[in-house]
Parts: C-alpha cells; sequence; structure tokens
C-alpha cells in the first residue's frame, strides 16, 4: 500500500514538472479575447489564433497590404521559437495583430498553467503578460515534415456529403476550426 501511494506521488510529480517545462498547449490570452494554440512544428515552437471572443477579426493594420484581408483566426502570433540552452525559456518573435508588428519576444511556462510572454521592441522597450493553459501539451507534430515531402497542400476535413448545390463537399463542422498548427501554409513554410 505505501509503495502505491509513494509510486503515486512520484508519478504526480513527474508530470506537474513535465508540464511546468511544457509551453505546448491551448492558452487563454490575458484579457481573454482569444485562445492561442502552441505545438511544437518541426523542431520550433509556433503559437497560432485558435478562438476569438468576437469572430471574424480581420489581420487589418499587417504591414503587408496583401494579408490585411486575412482572418485573424488562424494567424501565427509565436513565430519560431527556439528553447534557450540551459532554460525553460523559448526565444523567437510575437506578432500583435493589433499594431501589425512583430517583436522580439520569449516565452516561459510558470508552473503547469501560466505561459509568459515578454515582447521587446529594440530590445529595451520591453512589455508582456500571462496566459493561462486552457488544454495541452501537444506532442510534437511530424506534419512540417509530411508538408515538406509532399509539397501540397491540405485540404480541408469533409463530411462526405454534398453542398445544397450539390457541386461539392461540405466542410466538416468541427468545434477546432484551425487543428493542426503544423499544418497552417503561413507555419507549415517555415518549420522545415
Amino acid at each position: 500500500m505505501r509503495t502505491t501511494i509513494f509510486l503515486g506521488a512520484l508519478t504526480a510529480m513527474t508530470t506537474v514538472s513535465a508540464l511546468a517545462a511544457d509551453p505546448t498547449g491551448d492558452w487563454r490570452v490575458a484579457d481573454g479575447v482569444a485562445h492561442i494554440r502552441v505545438a511544437e512544428c518541426n523542431g520550433s515552437v509556433w503559437g497560432a489564433v485558435i478562438w476569438e471572443k468576437e469572430p471574424g477579426g480581420l489581420d487589418v493594420h499587417n504591414p503587408d497590404a496583401s494579408k490585411r484581408s486575412r482572418p485573424t483566426l488562424g494567424i501565427p502570433i509565436l513565430i519560431d521559437m527556439k528553447k534557450k540552452p540551459g532554460a525553460d525559456q523559448w526565444e523567437g518573435e510575437v506578432y500583435n495583430a493589433n499594431d501589425g508588428k512583430t517583436y522580439s519576444s520569449t516565452i516561459k511556462p510558470i508552473g503547469s498553467d501560466k505561459l509568459e510572454i515578454q515582447g521587446c521592441v529594440l530590445g529595451f522597450l520591453c512589455g508582456g503578460e500571462t496566459w493561462t493553459r486552457i488544454a495541452g501539451p501537444i506532442p510534437p507534430s511530424n506534419a512540417g515534415s509530411v508538408a515538406k515531402a509532399s509539397k501540397t497542400a491540405v485540404a480541408p476535413k469533409t463530411t462526405g456529403a454534398t453542398d445544397s448545390s450539390g457541386r461539392g463537399q461540405r466542410p466538416a463542422a468541427s468545434a477546432d476550426p484551425v487543428g493542426d498548427i503544423c499544418l497552417i501554409p503561413d507555419i507549415a513554410r517555415f518549420a522545415h
């Protein structure tokens, strides 16, 4: 009985310890207006918007005029984050859709349910916030290597039924419209 309790406690401590250093999963941003899925895509950590409090947002502040009409749902927010040697911290960039700018950034798990995001302009004008875990962690995706090998876009999931016009298949209804963020073209193109 003591051995079982000890092993159970040891397993629980190991699980909490593993979660503490794992930034992957789904996170609610500090003001609650979006959820970000963070995943490892072929060696780098990326994050993309998977839910919005006010659906239908567009990336209107993007400096690239061709991207200003793209939906904010599914856009990469954490970009090419690399693990910092000897620390539970990742460095890369963060995209702020509110101003269309990209900042040098670090992310750092705080315990098992918080993720600290810091972004800096010119290396010294820094700000940040803390996100709260809502799901995860997520196993590393091999989608980047699959996409790289096939060089073709992945088709959306369908139900197999035709749409009301009879011309094509309806997209599958899903509570998760984004899915594997490593398949998002803006991530798949760079995560190779």
